[in-house]
């Protein structure tokens, strides 16, 4: 384990671009889904929210801790989630979304709250074949979604994790679609890419494929690597498709390069709450 010391202020300021950019942090605990006058204007992250209060470590200049351990998660979905009848192909509307979303209970180590929905104006990549990643660092998927929902996911005991959740609707070829194209972008941006036009310029240094349980119709997981000044800020995001509707769970690891856990209890039930 890795100490915190005075080294985490300045990483803090250095990822401070990309988290007025990335969905979890920008809309988090927000007022829900519906807009408003300030839905459009990025929130400055809490850097406090993002680490660990521990000593300084003189011996250690420069270091931060790692991620805080996941409190042990459930083995199986809950036998009383039903579906909404999303694998069938069904298109669901905003109303069924909302119903269908994680909500706190589902889970029982997990509470959720409502999050803004993302700013209109996103990043775009450099490159088109990187286009799918920005997109859902946007958090806005494509093809564009016919309806969407924003929730976050924090730890029930301890506050943290923070975990963002966007539920989106396409029809079934369209979400086929959206998972293909980011698969493709995944691969052909391995070797990272750079993103601009939501404030300063973004650069990403890496892109990598992970492993996860199979769960839905569909299952894609990858990390997004930040180089802020040097600093490596892991973004992971693990997709799930039932029918025509993606859920696409978020998190980020601002306290070192350490990949971040997204215990997989959240796709399984997720998945069963879309069935």
């Amino acid at each position: 384990m890795r100490t915190r010391t005075a080294g985490t202020s300045r990483r803090t300021g250095t990822v401070a671009a990309l988290a007025a950019l990335v969905l979890g942090l920008t809309a988090a605990c927000g007022g829900g889904d519906s807009g408003g006058d300030d839905a459009d204007k990025p929130k400055k992250p809490d850097a406090a929210a993002n680490a660990t209060a521990e000593p300084k470590d003189p011996k250690d200049p420069g270091q931060v801790s790692e991620p805080p351990a996941l409190e042990e998660q459930p083995k199986t979905v809950d036998p009383k989630v039903k579906g909404v009848g999303a694998g069938g192909g069904k298109e669901l509307t905003k109303a069924e979304l909302d119903t269908a979303v994680l909500a706190t209970g589902d889970v029982s180590t997990f509470k959720a709250g409502p999050m803004d929905a993302p700013p209109a104006q996103g990043e775009t990549a450099d490159n088109p074949a990187c286009a799918p990643l920005t997109a859902m660092i946007n958090g806005r998927p494509e093809p564009e979604a016919s309806a969407a929902v924003y929730r976050q996911l924090v730890g029930a005991k301890t506050g943290r994790p923070a975990i963002s959740e966007f539920l989106t609707t396409h029809g079934t070829q369209g979400a086929t679609t959206l998972l293909s194209r980011l698969s493709d972008a995944v691969k052909a941006c391995e070797g990272g890419f750079k993103g601009s036009g939501a404030g300063s310029p973004s650069t990403y240094s890496a892109v990598k494929r992970l492993d996860t349980p199979k769960a839905g119709d569909d299952t894609l997981a990858y990390q997004v690597t930040g180089d802020f000044e040097g600093d490596p800020v892991p973004l992971v995001f693990h997709v799930v498709r039932v029918g025509g509707t993606v859920a696409t769970f978020y998190t980020a690891n601002f306290e070192g390069a350490k990949t971040p856990e997204i215990p997989s209890i959240l796709l399984a039930t997720q998945a069963a709450k879309l069935k």
